[in-house]
C-alpha cells in the first residue's frame, strides 16, 4: 500500500469504529459475521485477518477458532493496530490474537501456514491486487479458504445511483463533521478502479486458487470474494 493510504488510515484510527457503525447503520457487523462464516474457520485453526484495522473481523475470527486456535491480525497502520490492541484488553479471557504490523504484499509468514483467512475493506486499497491475492494464496494451506469483504459497484444502475448518493450525501458529510472529509472522499474513486466481482474471480484463479466465488450482498453494494486453495 502507498504511504498516502497508510497516512489516511493512521488519521482515521480514533473514529474508525464509530464511523463504520454510522455509515452502515450497524449492518457492517452482519456482513463481517457472514465473511467469517464463509472463511470456514473452525475450532483449533490458525487464522489470518489481513488489513485487520481496529480488529472487528479479527475478534470474530478468534471466536470461531476458539482457545485452542490462534489468529494473526495484520495491518500496515500502526495507529489502527494500537486501537485493536486497546480493544483487545476489554475481552476476558484474552482472545488468542497476535497483532503484526506488516504489508499484505510481503507477509512475514511461511508458505502453507494458515488454515483460514479473512480481509475486510482492504483489497480495494492495496496497490497491487493480484500480488495481494498471490501472497494470500502462498500463506494458506492446501484446501484452506479465504473470504474477502469489500465495497462493490452494483451492476444494476439504480442501485449504483443509490450507492453514489449514499457516498456523496451520507459518507462524506459525516466524515466532514469529524474533520475527515479528504480521508473518506477517496472511497468513490477507489470503487471506480476496483475490479468487479467477475474480475475478482478471474484474478483469484490467476493467483493460483483452485476455485473462487463472488457473493454480492446489500443489493450488490458490497461483495464477498470466497476463494479456496
Amino acid at each position: 500500500m502507498s504511504n498516502e493510504v497508510r497516512a489516511i488510515f493512521n488519521r482515521i484510527a480514533p473514529v474508525y469504529d464509530q464511523l463504520n457503525d454510522q455509515l452502515s447503520l450497524g449492518q457492517h457487523r452482519i456482513w463481517k459475521e457472514m465473511t467469517v462464516k464463509w472463511s470456514a474457520a473452525k475450532p483449533g485453526d490458525t487464522g489470518l485477518d489481513l488489513c485487520c484495522g481496529s480488529g472487528d473481523l479479527t475478534f470474530r475470527l478468534a471466536r470461531h477458532v476458539g482457545k485452542i486456535g490462534k489468529v494473526y491480525g495484520v495491518d500496515f497502520s500502526a495507529n489502527l493496530l494500537n486501537t485493536a490492541q486497546e480493544r483487545c484488553k476489554n475481552y476476558y479471557p484474552q482472545p488468542p490474537i497476535n497483532w503484526i504490523e506488516a504489508d499484505v504484499l510481503n507477509l512475514p509468514f511461511d508458505d502453507n501456514y494458515f488454515d483460514t483467512a479473512t480481509m475486510g475493506y482492504g483489497l480495494r486499497n492495496v496497490k497491487d491486487i493480484p500480488g495481494s491475492l498471490k501472497e494470500t494464496h502462498r500463506v494458506l494451506k492446501p484446501g484452506a479458504k479465504a473470504a474477502i469483504l469489500d465495497f462493490h459497484r452494483p451492476d444494476n444502475q439504480q442501485y449504483r445511483a443509490v450507492q453514489q448518493w449514499y457516498l456523496d450525501n451520507l459518507v462524506v458529510p459525516i466524515a466532514t463533521n469529524l474533520g475527515l472529509k479528504d480521508e473518506y472522499a477517496y472511497i468513490s474513486p477507489s470503487l471506480d478502479r476496483f475490479p468487479t466481482g467477475k474480475e475478482q474471480i478471474e484474478l483469484a484463479l490467476e493467483a493460483g486458487f483452485m476455485n473462487a466465488t463472488h457473493y454480492p450482498i446489500a443489493n450488490g453494494m458490497m461483495g464477498v470474494l470466497v476463494v479456496r486453495n
